[in-house]
């Protein structure tokens, strides 16, 4: 293909800039002042009571934490220890990433979340504090 041909051929209309976006008169004053009868402390006042009324309901879950829950808490804090992540317990000369992490979790300052899937889609959130654990660790390590 010779240069003349190429610098013959249409590419579908493209420009080196967009076209700006038709802009419609009045469109504008909408968009701002539709809050203008509200005063703003009422405005941020709504949305702080919208956040407050996320109801507590019964859970449907097992309130026991799960080997399989545990491994990956027990994984992820020792892999942002290892990262200096700051750690949440009194230090005792332990120097290893996971016994650290075991060590939050006996004390349940692991700032956790845990968000358990339902078959119907819905999902539950508990927070590590909230869990029991079963101190497997000790039979791992060979504890009391």
């Amino acid at each position: 293909m010779a240069d003349d041909d190429y610098n013959d051929m249409d590419f579908g209309g493209y420009e080196d800039e967009p076209p700006e976006p038709e802009v419609e008169e009045g469109g504008e004053e909408e968009r701002e002042n539709n809050n203008d009868d509200v005063p703003d402390d009422v405005v941020g006042a709504e949305a702080e009571e919208k956040e407050q009324v996320s109801v507590e309901r019964p859970r449907k879950t097992s309130k026991y934490m799960t080997k399989y829950e545990r491994a990956r808490i027990l994984g992820t804090r020792a892999l942002q220890i290892s990262m200096n992540a700051p750690v949440m317990v009194e230090l005792e000369g332990e120097t290893d990433p996971l016994e650290i992490a075991m060590k939050e979790l006996r004390e349940r300052k692991i700032p956790f979340t845990i968000r358990r899937y339902l078959p119907d889609g819905s999902y539950e959130d508990w927070g590590v504090d909230e869990l029991i654990v079963e101190d497997s660790w000790k039979r791992q390590v060979g504890g009391d």
